[in-house]
């Protein structure tokens, strides 16, 4: 049986020029039946409010590396991520500091039983009416949109 464990320090981390983290992040979602999407959110370390996974980018990978790390460190989940949703910018809670986030649709594969941040995080299914209501961050609720409508589109595609 093999151990995950998080990454963790700042050393690997990338910056914008005005020192704000670049983070990355996903939102982990599966299709139901009748083509309802769910998506996985978790609560933040501290155990509150809904979240997707997210972290900082680093030097060692590409952003899809970086948000599939993301979802197996924060909810234990493995994916296929697809075409990034956007970029947002947010003001950091703990520091002075203008982030720059981008989040990709992950299509869950393999949820894990044991991960690497299983002690300081719940995770749940969620509807997307649940997460939105649920979510404190507005550039996620965004992201999400950016989701539901390229879904939504996509199933008109397929329909044709």
């Amino acid at each position: 049986m093999a151990v995950l464990v998080a990454r963790q320090g700042r050393e690997l981390q990338r910056y914008t020029s005005a020192g704000g983290r670049i983070v990355v992040g996903c939102i982990p979602y599966r299709v139901r039946g009748g083509g309802e999407l769910e998506v996985l959110v978790i609560t933040s370390q501290k155990g509150h409010g809904m979240m997707f996974p997210k972290g900082g980018w680093e030097l060692d990978e590409s952003m899809d590396e970086a948000a599939r790390r993301e979802a197996l460190e924060e909810a234990g989940v493995r994916g296929d991520t697809e075409k990034s949703l956007g970029c947002w910018y947010y003001k950091s809670r703990r520091y002075d500091k203008t982030y720059e986030g981008f989040m990709f649709p992950l299509r869950v594969t393999d949820e894990l039983l044991q991960w690497p941040e299983m002690s300081s995080r719940k995770r749940t299914w969620a509807t997307v009416q649940q997460a939105m209501d649920g979510c404190q961050h507005g550039w996620m609720r965004e992201a999400l949109e950016q989701l539901v409508s390229r879904h939504a589109t996509n199933k008109l595609q397929s329909a044709l």
